[in-house]
């Protein structure tokens, strides 16, 4: 316009350019101010006037707007407004209570900006307060008085101030007319505890838009009742007049039950065009990265155009999960190739699924490079992989370099000791952090119970045990399950039978954990009632808990008891047998001399057989003198653990007692050739 003779730039065009450029470089704001000035359009027309005072106040803070508002010479109520809007997000609070002190008219918009701006900075309780002086003035309300004071009931102790809000809006009539304001109810609701109270505000609206549905769908799915947030989306589809926003595809991922209902909401936002959006695009990523889909996740990432750092870490994730690591390697290559920067979260999936020491000390480098190692996030995750590597020393070093441990810290190296065969340091360690006073959580505990039932220290556990019904009022399922197997494994039954029978809520691994108690134990009777009881208490079994009873069975001798077991995994359960199942079907029929009947099974294994199979086999043969079978189950070994002492002399005896004292000479021979040495025993005690 300026370059063009024709038109003529009139007042009304500056103020509709100032607000565009607030986001845009500072010089081409300055330069409108500057012509603003010289054709006289400053102080002759206020909204001119206003515009540049809004825009000086987002782009060059208070001190700048200011001097624009002297210069104004009379400045009106929105004017007023802007300033006291920019000092109060500025935190220049004095000045902004100055200036509302010495305001001759304070409106409504002047109370929002004061409630808004104190709330948005963290001071909710004097926004709160501000609030009740505006109505005991009798000062109008508009839907941004109340929608900011909704803000700040976000859980259920404010359950009392938001039923009073709602009352507010009904009386005032602000509800039937303002969609923000229902929207905002419904939110609050949901952030108080109350879903019905969230819905009945939502069937009641009048008027409704996306973020009326958006707000349902995402409360719905916060409190775990992803049916209905799928129902609520299915009928905002349905209406027709409502299309589906980025963050409505984002909540309706969070409910999507199956990766087939996934698939259908990636179908309609490739439809509706919301799959070129980084944040659907990411969300889409980490959907397909949960259903276990790393193909599908690839393309996912490979639709979004402009990547973040949460792309590359959603994809960098998916891989770590499935224990890619190498692919994930060349992902993190590739990001900083693209010129994206890496940070605590890359680093911390990279570190998780970290299975080689060399990877583990490479990654460290890098985080001393980037200058990360001040995060404390990625030194717990250091510590970890550093343990799960065996290396105990540099997961140590790493613990004691951090400054400022935090519970994870300690967490994370106590388990590293226990995880590494050093108990009684791990013990240490508990003490140490007891005295410092860190207070333990649920995985310190479960952590600790471990140890003490790794070294069947039965006081200490007792004593342990004490401490958490003194120090916790709800003592979690998962820690009364740990307690089970401590006791159990400390050969204390009737302690681990008082835990399972006080617990209020049992699970599926109380179950598992109280039958391998009986099964540990050698009774195995027990181990069936109680996989029976499972069963009458509608508790469905899983693998782990066949694995556990058909272990029972093999112990206590009973065959028929575990075929039938072994049969019913598929037939009843439609679970398929894993290798651990044949592995105790084949040890159970083995010990109890049916080796044919093992050696029938074995051949027709759906799967791979693995060494701990053959080394069941292997025993029963030598137990009952089956030759034979011996040899075949010994070789399969070998070639598998060709420097096990064990397998030569086991083969070696089964040779002499079937009186094939050449043969047992022979492996003996092979032994002495192979640089086999047979390690003599000793006592645990």
């Amino acid at each position: 316009m300026r370059l063009s003779t024709c038109p003529r730039i009139t007042s009304p065009s500056l103020p509709r350019s100032l607000p565009a450029r607030a986001c845009a470089p500072n010089c081409a704001g300055a330069q409108l101010h500057s012509y603003a000035l010289r054709s006289g359009f400053l102080l002759s027309h206020i909204s001119v006037a206003n515009s540049l005072l809004s825009f000086y106040s987002k782009s060059h803070g208070p001190a700048t707007a200011l001097r624009i508002f002297n210069s104004i010479p009379s400045p009106d109520s929105y004017a007023c407004t802007t300033l006291l809007s920019a000092y109060v997000k500025s935190g220049h609070l004095s000045q902004a209570l100055q200036l509302f002190d010495e305001m001759p008219q304070r409106n409504t918009p002047v109370w929002n900006a004061m409630i808004t701006g104190f709330i948005d900075i963290g001071h909710q309780d004097i926004g709160l307060e501000l609030f009740s002086v505006m109505l005991q003035l009798g000062v109008c309300l508009d839907k941004y008085s109340f929608v900011s004071v909704m803000t700040l009931c976000d859980s259920a102790e404010c359950l009392g101030l938001a039923r009073q809000l709602h009352s507010m809006v009904v009386k005032t009539g602000v509800v039937v007319c303002m969609v923000s304001v229902v929207n905002a109810l419904v939110t609050m609701y949901f952030e108080c505890d109350l879903a019905e109270e969230a819905l009945a505000v939502f069937g009641e609206a009048a008027i409704r838009d996306e973020i009326s549905y958006n707000a349902v769908i995402a409360g719905l799915v916060k409190w775990g009742r992803d049916e209905e947030a799928l129902l609520a989306f299915k009928e905002m589809i349905k209406e027709g007049c409502f299309l589906p926003t980025g963050m409505t595809i984002v909540s309706v991922l969070s409910a999507c039950l199956t990766k087939k209902v996934g698939m259908q909401v990636h179908a309609l936002a490739i439809r509706t065009g919301l799959d070129a959006s980084l944040l659907v695009g990411n969300a889409f990523v980490g959907m397909y990265s949960d259903c276990g889909d790393i193909v599908s996740a690839q393309q996912a990432f490979g639709m979004i155009c402009d990547k973040d750092s949460v792309s590359w870490n959603s994809i960098i994730s998916a891989y770590c999960q499935q224990d890619c690591h190498e692919t994930a390697i060349e992902l993190y290559d590739q990001m900083l190739r693209d010129g994206c920067e890496p940070d605590e979260f890359t680093f911390g999936s990279l570190l998780a699924c970290a299975t080689a020491l060399e990877y583990v000390m490479m990654i460290q480098a890098v985080v001393f490079k980037q200058g990360l190692s001040w995060s404390i996030e990625i030194s717990n995750s250091m510590i970890s992989a550093y343990s799960k590597c065996g290396d105990i020393d540099s997961s140590y070093q790493v613990f004691s370099n951090i400054l400022f441990g935090n519970l994870v810290s300690w967490n994370s190296i106590i388990a590293g000791f226990l995880l590494n065969g050093f108990p009684k340091k791990a013990i240490e360690l508990f003490s140490t952090m007891l005295k410092l006073g860190l207070k333990p959580n649920t995985c310190t505990l479960s952590t600790m119970l471990s140890t003490f039932a790794s070294i069947s220290a039965i006081r200490y556990g007792k004593e342990l045990h004490g401490y958490i019904i003194k120090s916790t009022t709800d003592c979690s399922t998962s820690l009364h399950n740990t307690l089970i197997t401590m006791y159990a494994k400390c050969g204390d039954l009737n302690s681990s039978e008082k835990v399972f029978y006080k617990m209020s809520q049992k699970d599926v691994v109380s179950w598992n954990s109280t039958i391998a108690a009986y099964a540990q134990n050698g009774n195995g009777y027990k181990a069936i009632q109680h996989f029976k009881a499972m069963q009458t208490a509608n508790v469905l079994p899983d693998k782990v808990t066949f694995t556990i009873v058909l272990s029972a069975c093999s112990h206590a001798g009973l065959v028929d008891e575990g075929h039938l077991l072994f049969t019913s995994m598929s037939e009843n359960y439609g679970l398929e047998p894993g290798l651990d199942h044949f592995s105790c079907i084949i040890d159970l029929l083995g010990r109890a001399g049916h080796l044919d009947e093992a050696e029938k099974i074995l051949n027709n294994m759906p799967c791979g057989v693995d060494v701990q199979i053959w080394w069941s086999l292997l025993s029963a043969c030598s137990t009952h003198g089956n030759a034979r079978l011996g040899r075949i189950a010994a070789n399969s070994i070998l070639e598998l653990q060709p420097d096990n002492a064990a397998v030569y002399v086991l083969l070696s005896n089964l040779n002499a007692v079937a009186g094939k004292w050449e043969e047992a000479l022979n492996v003996r021979e092979d032994m002495r050739k192979n640089g086999v040495i047979k390690k003599p025993g000793f006592s645990w005690i």
